[in-house]
């Protein structure tokens, strides 16, 4: 800040007298007289042309609004996809400044090129100049460079991140954000190496979505719909149904340690053993092991599921999760070919066995009530108090942090505790520079209390000052109301009870 000055008749040694501070000397430029000063902070201040020359000249405010930095907005969308035939990009930025936008800013752009594992990055900042009214203060600029692919070696298969880097127009140490970052990609011309991928992942991907209760509310849904169903489509259906089941199947088996992955042992004669000769295709009952492949010695000396979710489970959960997993495959096979009706019942076994292993794993604890004391019997209907003391507990007063305030506030007023005369400010004056970050406006507060001690017989000054006062103390705590009386009906019932109001 800059002060110019010319006083009439002509001042010997002006100076600033700066409230709560130290007084800045002017230095005389002709007929003029000019300070200077950083405005870090709000103050207040009176120019005095000398000591003892005429009365006291009043005070002059000098609020200081702290400098925000940049706001920065992208104009385009956060990501944008290359066009056939694009060789060039334009991204849009809009800057703001409350005290004005630097003309010239810093775009950083960072590449990404490859794909997978083989991806190289590079960064490089290239200076950009925006556009504005005002010059140099423009508080409002629109900055768009224009990016060449062939520039930056931009390709098919990469992105292209861009950053706009601004400042603002504060001396000294403007003040620099970065704005948001757009992202241009340029699609890669490769199509999927094997179409076998996108089957894959459309068969795994209701393993993220279907239970068993959805699968049963499927099946339910295409036995209401298969009358007005073609054969086929009801097939296919009932087929996509028990893909589903197999993999839930398959989810459900890995606590079993992947050992019911196969269809379940029958319980009757089918599932007797076979002997060589009897008309079927067998292995080779015994296979050469390869010496240090950690397949066979895995299978020769350890069991390949003690890794497994498996081994957390007791042995009682672990059958009825084998049984669920049981009732899975039956319901499986059933759907698989094209009977949704046969497939329900073992679909509803298989849901009240999972929920008994739910209820199996859940674990419970017994409620904990209070520790009371031990009552002591001995000293039951006997009336004797030693040792008893009152619970009540007591009333401790709130510390108020503004008493001088307060004592101000009386003494300055008509009531008891008013002083007619001057008053003493040394403690309010201390009080308000201890407290002036929570006040809500403590110059105010300082050019009221530097007005009384000039004028201390000013009842329109005392009046002020007692006026912020009561607005800077702080507010009292809710207290408890009394009840109010009892009417002419509440009255009555207490004198026909016997009681009082």
């Amino acid at each position: 800040m800059e002060w110019t000055l010319r006083f009439d008749p002509q001042a010997s040694a002006p100076r600033l007298l700066m409230l709560a501070g130290q007084p800045l000397a002017l230095r005389r430029d002709g007929d003029n007289w000019i300070a200077s000063r950083v405005a870090d902070a709000a103050f207040l201040y009176r120019v005095d042309p000398a000591e003892g020359r005429g009365p006291i000249p009043p005070l002059h405010r000098v609020d200081a609004v702290a400098d925000t930095p940049p706001q920065v907005k992208a104009l385009t969308g956060g990501l944008i996809l290359v066009t056939p035939g694009q060789r060039n990009w334009s991204p849009a930025f809009a800057a703001t400044d409350d005290y004005g936008v630097a003309a010239n800013a810093r775009l950083r752009v960072t590449l990404a090129i490859g794909e997978g594992e083989n991806v190289s990055f590079s960064e490089r900042e290239i200076p950009v100049t925006g556009s504005g009214s005002n010059g140099g203060w423009a508080r409002d600029r629109r900055f768009a460079p224009r990016l060449d692919f062939s520039t930056f070696g931009f390709a098919a298969g990469g992105d292209m991140v861009v950053q706009l880097i601004v400042r603002d127009n504060r001396t000294p140490g403007p003040q620099e954000v970065r704005g948001p970052s757009l992202i241009l990609r340029w699609p890669s011309p490769k199509q999927p190496e094997s179409s076998g991928l996108t089957g894959m992942v459309n068969t795994t991907l209701p393993a993220y979505f279907r239970s068993q209760r959805q699968i049963i509310i499927d099946i339910e849904k295409l036995l209401k719909d298969k009358r007005g169903l073609p054969a086929e489509r009801a097939l296919a259906r009932s087929a996509s149904i028990g893909g589903d089941q197999q993999i839930l199947r398959g989810r459900y088996s890995q606590f079993l340690g992947g050992e019911n992955e196969g269809a379940p042992e029958l319980p009757t004669a089918d599932g007797e053993a076979h002997s060589d000769g009897d008309g079927h295709d067998h292995p080779p009952a015994t296979t050469p092991n390869i010496f240090g492949e950690k397949e066979d010695v895995l299978a020769e000396f350890g069991h390949p599921h003690d890794e497994s979710p498996a081994s957390s489970l007791d042995p009682e959960t672990r059958a009825i999760l084998k049984q669920a997993v049981d009732e899975m495959w039956q319901s499986e096979r059933e759907l698989m070919t094209g009977h949704p009706d046969a497939a329900l019942p073992y679909a509803y076994k298989a849901l009240r066995f999972i929920k008994e292993v739910q209820q199996a794993t859940r674990i419970f604890l017994s409620r904990v009530g209070p520790e009371l004391p031990p009552i002591d019997a001995s000293r039951r209907m006997t009336g004797k108090r030693e040792g008893l003391a009152s619970r009540q507990l007591e009333i401790t007063p709130v510390e108020r942090q503004d008493g001088p305030a307060a004592v101000a506030w009386r003494a300055l007023g008509t009531g008891p505790d008013g002083v007619t005369g001057p008053v003493n400010l040394v403690p309010l004056d201390g009080w308000v520079r201890a407290n002036a970050t929570r006040l809500p406006d403590a110059l105010a507060l300082n050019g009221a209390i530097d007005a009384m001690r000039q004028q201390p017989g000013c009842a329109s000054c005392r009046a002020k000052l007692r006026a912020l006062l009561w607005t800077a103390m702080e507010r009292p705590a809710g207290q408890i109301r009394r009840r109010r009386p009892a009417d002419a009906a509440g009255t009555r019932y207490l004198d026909a009870i016997g009681g009082a109001p």
